[in-house]
């Protein structure tokens, strides 16, 4: 199976929080990781998505440890919005 990872950031104005987080996450900068794979059988190439992955501190901040969170794209996506609409 062919899989492909499309990396991205995301910005958050305010602090925020999602489903399994420990607590609240400082405003900034954060990289995110879609994990995709290959539909087999279609006539063009598909692609699903099958994890979501957030990396925890924010991009500006330095540290020695950095972890990779999964979580839920539409949690992110309704997070963003509510940080924007503030």
């Amino acid at each position: 199976m062919i899989s492909r990872t499309t990396p991205s950031v995301v910005r958050f104005r305010s602090a925020f929080s999602l489903p399994g987080f420990d607590g609240p996450q400082p405003p900034g900068e954060y990289r995110v990781e879609h994990d995709e794979e290959a539909l087999e059988g279609a006539s063009l190439i598909a692609w699903r998505r099958v994890a979501t992955f957030i990396y925890l501190p924010a991009i500006s901040v330095s540290g020695a440890t950095q972890q990779m969170v999964p979580i839920e794209p539409a949690s992110l996506e309704a997070a963003l919005e509510q940080d924007q609409s503030q």
